[in-house]
């Protein structure tokens, strides 16, 4: 008995948790993004774009990716789990809120019409 309720309760906890990062998360707003694309649509934006820093790797659009990965990937760049100097330098930069609207605005713009 003692046995369930210690799981009920951190199960119960676990709950409150995950809830709290839900709401703790920046809404995105499509629309205030459109001030803030210039910074990724000169590689995001060019169909079969190849660059060549820091060495040559073809570019991925992200018009149509999924909001909820465009975040993880630019906090795994701010964070510098994940290696591209430009994109940690473009990703430190930028809010929390500004990641957000980025992503509501590449998350929401299909894959042909990205700019």
């Amino acid at each position: 008995m003692k046995m369930s309720a210690a799981l009920l309760a951190i199960a119960l906890c676990c709950v409150g948790v995950h809830a709290q990062a839900q709401q703790g998360a920046a809404k995105g707003d499509a629309d205030a993004a459109k001030g803030k694309t210039s910074m990724c649509i000169g590689c995001h934006g060019i169909p079969l774009y190849q660059t060549v820093y820091p060495e040559v790797y073809h570019v991925p659009k992200i018009a149509g990716q999924s909001p909820e990965y465009i975040v993880k990937a630019l906090q795994a760049y701010r964070a510098g789990e994940r290696s591209h100097p430009s994109m940690q330098g473009i990703a430190k930069s930028l809010s929390d809120q500004d990641m957000a609207d980025l992503a509501a605005y590449y998350g929401g713009t299909p894959k042909q019409a990205a700019k």
